[in-house]
């Protein structure tokens, strides 16, 4: 369908002509009509599908039509930080031609934006794009009145629930009217998913836009080895790879960014690093950086894996195989947008080896393993594992590798050698 098909106010049609939208996508095709018709919705879609544009057009265009003039009407929870500026972002985009107001809450930020929050929310601002614990808080304060709200919508929902939000949007909920519209979008569908929103919605139209595999542009490779040898890898990579302009690379821990992105930046790449341990300002900052091309390298924590549209990534590195098949999709995703075509490399540990069987059987391929270069090979795999590597020396030794090479720190690798390996990743 043209998004001049749905009958969308004149302001809003405006404003997707300024920013080009034409052509919904499938999950828009069959969210906006019953959203538009006031109905709950459950609806399975995954980052990258368009879901954002099928939630905020539906509610900018009855609150164009419709003025809510009494209060809050829509609030909007995300995850996280990133994820809530995001949605903003384009909230404000979408919105440029409409009367209506907005303003996103989310902690990290000093106490003049708590203060600029307080009185949004005194206001009435109409629309609240906000992360579960940062609202709440504002809630305790009694200030904020939501008698007036018209739209819930959850967002990301098994991320929230994975992250252990449910309390706190339960505290959310509950202080809304019963008579209310819920949307709830969620990447997958567990059974805590269906349970969460038999609680939340009535009678919802259910959309399923299915799991998609990785993009058929994107190139994706792999190469077995233990945690010891990771960053001597990535270096190889990045060095020998000159034509990787900008790159993500996803560590399991905050513990395995930082140091990542220490070894790197020693080498003399110019690279950032993401996690929570971060001030709100340095996250803004550091992805600010990499958005525009002045830090071509970042190495992040799975904060980065959903929902963040940067344009141009060459390259995804996973440093760490991710926990869930299906994040493997969702960090991968990340390049070969917009048809361009992408390379995606995933380290696997022996320990990791069941992890990533799983991610091939959700993509339904094999990911071709690489060797690893010569002096790197100090692990012999068994054929069950893939590709076999020599007992060539490392970037940190270990194993039964017994030599220095240009990467890594030596005096790790002969920790991790008398320990036959690092110890795998902890949950950050």
């Amino acid at each position: 369908m043209k998004f001049s098909e749905f009958g969308f106010e004149p302001e809003l049609i405006e404003g997707l002509d300024a920013m080009g939208f034409e052509t919904a996508t499938p999950v828009q095709e069959l969210a906006i009509p019953p959203i538009m018709e006031e109905r709950d919705v459950l609806a399975c879609a995954q980052t990258g599908t368009g879901k954002t544009a099928a939630f905020l057009l539906p509610i900018l265009n009855r609150l164009t039509k419709d003025p809510n003039e009494k209060g809050v009407d829509t609030i909007i929870i995300e995850p996280t930080r990133e994820l809530a500026m995001q949605v903003d972002q384009q909230l404000e985009a979408l919105s440029y031609f409409t009367p209506v107001s907005s303003i996103a809450i989310y902690g990290g930020r000093d106490g003049q934006a708590m203060e600029q929050e307080k009185r949004a929310l005194k206001r009435g601002a109409a629309i609240i794009v906000c992360t579960p614990g940062r609202f709440s808080a504002h809630l305790d304060f009694g200030y904020a009145k939501l008698d007036t709200v018209r739209h819930l919508i959850l967002d990301e929902a098994d991320r929230m629930l994975d992250m252990g939000f449910a309390p706190a949007i339960m505290d959310i909920v509950n202080r809304l009217p019963r008579e209310r519209q819920t949307l709830l979008f969620s990447a997958t569908m567990p059974g805590q998913i269906r349970k969460f929103a038999k609680e939340l919605l009535r009678d919802p139209v259910e959309i399923n836009i299915a799991i998609s595999k990785p993009a058929e542009n994107i190139l994706q490779l792999a190469y077995e080895v233990e945690n010891f040898g990771k960053i001597a890898l990535t270096e190889r990579i990045l060095e020998t790879n000159k034509r990787l302009e900008r790159v993500l690379i996803f560590a399991g821990t905050k513990k395995n960014v930082r140091e990542l992105a220490a070894s790197l930046n020693k080498r003399g790449m110019d690279v950032g690093a993401i996690h929570s341990d971060l001030t709100q300002d340095e996250r803004v900052a550091q992805l600010h950086a990499f958005k525009s091309g002045a830090t071509p390298i970042i190495v992040a924590t799975d904060v980065l894996s959903r929902g963040i549209d940067i344009k141009g990534i060459d390259a995804v590195i996973n440093f760490d195989v991710p926990g869930d098949a299906e994040d493997y999709v969702h960090r991968i995703g990340r390049t070969g947008r917009a048809d361009a075509a992408g390379m995606a490399f995933t380290f696997i540990s022996r320990k990791d080896r069941g992890r990533f069987t799983r991610i091939e059987e959700l993509i339904e391929r094999r990911v071709q393993r690489l060797p690893l270069p010569p002096d790197l090979a100090n692990v012999e795999y068994s054929n069950s594992g893939g590709g076999r590597g020599g007992r060539g020396r490392s970037g940190g030794g270990g194993g039964k590798g017994r030599g220095r090479s240009g990467g890594g720190d030596s005096r790790g690798g002969r920790k991790g050698g008398k320990r036959g390996g690092s110890r795998g990743p902890k949950k950050s």
